[in-house]
C-alpha cells in the first residue's frame, strides 16, 4: 500500500464473500478495461489468468457477477465493464496500490517547493503538477486567505447603532452595523477609529486581535471605558462575519487543466458527459462541499460516478486528500478529477504524497 490509507473496510469485507475465482477475474477484467477502455471478452481473461480457465468458464463467472450488479454489457458484443458498483468494489477491495519511485516522490516535491511563495502560488503549483502527472483535471480546496487591513472607521447611524466600514488592503469595503451606548459622543467614536487603526492597518484581524482583546481585558488600553466598550464590539462583530460555522465562500477552489477531461472523449455521449462536468465545476459550491467530505478523517477518499449525490459526476470519478496545517489540523484538500477509468493504482499514491508535501510545508 506504500503508506496510502484508504477507507475500505466495507468493501474489502464484499470482496471477501466472493469466492477467489470471481474475485480474480472480476480485478482482471477491471485491470483490463482501466488500460484499454474497451468491453472486456473472456478470450482476453483467459489470457490475464495466472491459471488455465476456459472461455466457457469465465464466460460464466461473468454472468454470475453480472447478476451481482458488478458488471453490464454496453452493447450486443460479448465484452463485459464494470459498473460503477464494480469500480467501487475493485479500488476498496481488489485494487494493488503501487508505491512512488523515489525520483517521482522527489520530482513531486521539487515542483511543489521549487521556491518560497505564498500559499495560493504553493496550491495552484500542486495542482498543476498533479494534473500534468496524471493527465486529468487537478483541483483543490483552500481555506481563503484573510486580507491585511488599510482602514477601520465607526460611524454613528442612529441612537445606539454604529457602522463599522473595513477597508482590506487588496480594495474591499464591507460594512457591518454594532451597538453602542446610547448618547455616545462622536469623539468616542472616533478615538475608537484611530486606536483600531494603530493596531490593525497592515495586518489580518486574526493576527491583531487577540492582542488587541488582551491590552482592553488588562485595561492597558489608552482609552476611556466606553470607547473601549466600542472596539470590543466592533472587534466581536468582525470575528463572527470572519469565521461563521458554515460559509463556503470562506474556501476556494482551484481547478487546473480541465482541457485534459477532453482527452478521453470518443463519443458524442462522452462531449455531453464532460459538457456536464464543466458546468459542475462552474458551480463550485457544491464541488466545494464534496471535496470537505475528503477532510473527514485522515487517508485517500474516492468518490465514483453517479454515487456523488451532491452534483451529477455521472461518468466521472475524483480521487482526494486531505492536507493539514501546522497545528495538525484538517484545513484542505487536494486532488484529481477524471473520468471513471482512471489509473486509481498509479493516481492514489501521487495525490497521497502530494498532500503530505502540502501539509509539512505548511508545517
Amino acid at each position: 500500500m506504500g503508506g496510502t490509507t484508504i477507507d475500505n473496510t466495507q468493501a474489502r469485507m464484499f470482496a471477501g464473500e466472493l469466492d477467489e475465482r470471481p474475485r480474480e477475474i472480476l480485478r482482471h477484467l477491471v485491470d483490463a478495461y482501466l488500460t484499454s477502455g474497451e468491453p472486456v471478452g473472456s478470450r482476453t481473461l483467459s489470457q490475464r489468468l495466472p491459471h488455465s480457465l476456459s472461455p466457457a468458464s469465465i464466460r460464466n463467472v461473468m454472468a454470475d457477477l453480472e447478476t451481482l450488479g458488478l458488471l453490464y454489457s454496453p452493447h450486443t458484443s460479448a465484452g463485459r465493464v464494470p459498473t460503477e458498483k464494480g469500480l467501487r468494489l475493485f479500488v476498496d477491495g481488489l485494487l494493488e496500490i503501487g508505491e512512488l519511485s523515489p525520483g517521482e516522490r522527489a520530482a513531486i516535491e521539487a515542483r511543489i517547493t521549487g521556491q518560497p511563495r505564498g500559499l495560493e502560488d504553493v496550491l495552484t503549483q500542486a495542482t498543476m503538477m498533479l494534473s500534468g502527472l496524471s493527465r486529468c483535471a487537478g483541483l483543490v480546496v483552500a481555506p481563503k486567505q484573510e486580507s491585511a487591513l488599510k482602514h477601520v472607521e465607526f460611524v454613528g447611524v442612529t441612537s445606539g447603532r454604529a457602522l463599522v466600514v473595513i477597508v482590506t488592503e487588496d480594495g474591499q469595503v464591507e460594512n457591518r452595523l454594532i451597538n453602542i451606548p446610547p448618547g455616545l459622543p462622536i469623539s468616542a467614536l472616533t478615538e475608537a477609529s484611530n486606536y483600531l487603526n494603530a493596531r490593525l492597518r497592515g495586518r489580518t484581524l486574526e493576527t491583531a486581535r487577540v492582542e488587541i482583546l488582551a491590552e482592553l481585558e488588562g485595561e492597558r488600553a489608552e482609552v476611556d471605558r466606553l470607547t473601549a466598550k466600542v472596539v470590543a464590539e466592533g472587534l466581536a462583530t468582525l470575528a463572527i462575519t470572519s469565521h461563521p460555522e458554515r460559509n463556503d465562500e470562506n474556501k476556494v477552489l482551484i481547478v487546473r487543466g480541465t482541457s485534459h477531461l477532453l482527452d478521453s472523449v470518443e463519443a458524442q455521449t462522452d462531449l455531453a458527459r464532460v459538457r456536464m462536468l464543466f458546468e459542475d465545476i462552474e458551480r463550485k459550491n457544491e464541488l466545494i462541499r464534496l471535496l470537505e467530505l475528503a477532510e473527514q478523517g485522515d487517508g485517500v477518499k474516492i468518490f465514483i460516478g453517479s454515487e456523488n449525490r451532491l452534483f451529477s459526476l455521472s461518468g466521472s470519478s475524483i480521487v482526494a486528500a486531505p492536507y493539514a496545517n501546522a497545528q495538525g489540523k484538517m484545513i484542505g484538500v487536494i486532488g484529481v478529477l477524471g473520468p471513471t477509468r482512471l489509473n486509481y493504482a498509479r493516481i492514489i499514491p501521487m495525490v497521497d504524497h502530494t498532500a503530505k508535501v502540502v501539509g509539512r510545508l505548511l508545517g
